[in-house]
């Protein structure tokens, strides 16, 4: 059973519960806060605490994979999301969900970073494309059901069923993954950098947690004299000291070889792919604000408006795929981003107390082909010439700068909304506000210009 198709059904599955306890939870707010007697702060924490973990550990997994095997790390990781999971739906207090939530992104971290690592091993190159672009497909169909899942278990079970649904799905893709996944042994004798694995999260989190908590603190001071843009910097310094870090260890088991940054396509693609997320965290705060502030609709109405990008997308992703396999995704990725950046922007001029809600349609359905069509080339060409002992931690650190990429773009877009709504009209402020995901989109594909153009790739090749 151990066959390619096979292992990349197993690694869809596991992904989704990564996907799916993102998505589900913000649904359950309201209920969490009424169930719990939760305060703002403390609910707001319940999301914030998972994505801090998730982000500073995502490098670290994948370095963890390529030494110690990634199929080990990915079912270590499928234990510590399904344990943590419940421990979630049985908590008593708001602080003990918190608690929950912070170890669950633990596992979280460690099984996104193993999911690219094993297709990377597992396909020959010419079928990368194609799996990746399946992937795309099912990742898009978790994020478009992931808010109904949520509001129909949250409605009819109570906000606990939203985790503890996870225990049996937890269980399912283990034993998926016991039986399709190989080994994929790791490195052997080489050790965990272990200097190099806490300076990077000490920076990660200092860049991480202002963009989470910024707006919250109207981007000035978060706790005594510590501001957003002292914490920001700082990580930056930490940054700065993690390379030197690094480059003193190249010799001797970095945790981030230089090889692998030195690479062009993957460099600039590690950046790119922030654009795309982040394009979609706003698009998905902008409207829900348009449709319930302005059209008074209901967050259910808003939500089925919202489906229909992800959606879409699940049917062009693997054509998408299927393209890269044959004429290379340099040009598809860029093909993709401008129909993203024109989907977008499409929605603008229906942005207006007296447009129909219909002309978002449009727009939206662009932006889905657009979303279909970058997620398989981005990925593809960044791991195309990854050499495959290296294909863990470099999964972890394109998806590092692919969440930090959306939460710069969504901490950009809360801020120029915010000061967009202090001049009066809300409808004008979401329609400027809109200007942040167009020209990440469009900045993607200049950079997207830069890469190497690999050679297309056929079945036979």
């Amino acid at each position: 059973m151990s066959t390619p198709g096979f292992a990349l059904l197993a690694i869809c599955f596991t992904q989704a519960l990564v996907l799916l306890d993102t998505t589900v939870v913000n649904i359950a707010f309201h209920t969490i806060e009424q169930g719990l007697d939760a305060s703002l702060d403390q609910i707001l924490w319940v999301t914030n605490s998972y994505l801090l973990t998730y982000a500073v550990l995502l490098v670290l997994g994948g370095r963890l994979g390529d030494l110690f095997g990634t199929r080990r790390v990915l079912l270590i990781g499928l234990v510590v999301f399904t344990v943590t999971s419940a421990a979630c739906g049985l908590a008593q207090t708001p602080g003990q969900l918190i608690l929950g939530r912070g170890l669950q992104g633990i596992g979280a971290a460690l099984l996104a970073a193993q999911a690219m690592a094993v297709i990377t091993r597992v396909f020959p190159a010419e079928q990368r494309g194609r799996a990746m672009g399946t992937w795309g497909a099912f990742a898009g169909l978790a994020t478009a059901v992931g808010p109904t899942v949520g509001g129909l278990l949250a409605d009819t079970l109570g906000w606990r069923a939203i985790f503890v649904i996870n225990v049996p799905v937890g269980v399912v893709g283990f034993v998926l993954v016991m039986l399709s996944v190989p080994p994929l042994r790791g490195e052997g004798r080489a050790r965990l950098d272990l200097l190099g694995s806490v300076v990077l999260a000490v920076a990660i989190f200092l860049l991480v947690y202002p963009l989470v908590e910024g707006e919250r603190h109207h981007w000035g001071t978060l706790w005594g004299p510590v501001t957003v843009p002292g914490c920001l910097a700082a990580g930056l310094v930490v940054l700065g000291a993690f390379v030197l870090v690094q480059r003193r260890r190249q010799g001797r088991d970095p945790l981030i070889p230089f090889g692998l940054v030195r690479n062009r396509n993957f460099a600039l693609l590690s950046l790119v792919i922030g654009a795309i997320p982040g394009a979609v965290a706003a698009v998905l705060l902008l409207v829900p604000l348009y449709l319930q502030t302005v059209r008074h609709w209901s967050p259910f109405g808003a939500g089925l408006v919202l489906a229909v990008p992800p959606l879409i997308s699940v049917v062009v992703a693997r054509r998408s795929g299927r393209l890269v396999d044959a004429v290379g995704g340099k040009t598809v990725l860029i093909v993709g981003l401008l129909l993203f950046a024109a989907g977008v922007a499409g929605q603008v001029p229906a942005l207006s107390e007296h447009s129909s809600w219909l002309l978002l349609l449009p727009g939206l359905v662009v932006m889905g082909v657009g979303m279909g069509v970058c997620f398989a080339p981005s990925v593809a060409v960044a791991m195309q010439d990854v050499p495959s002992e290296l294909a863990g931690v470099a999964s972890g650190v394109f998806n590092t700068t692919r969440l930090c990429g959306s939460l710069l773009c969504t901490a950009l877009t809360g801020a120029l909304f915010q000061v967009g709504l202090a001049r009066g009209d809300f409808s004008a402020a979401v329609r400027t506000t809109y200007l942040i995901p167009v020209l990440a989109l469009l900045a993607g594909a200049l950079l997207s210009g830069g890469l190497r153009r690999a050679p297309a790739k056929t079945a036979g090749s």
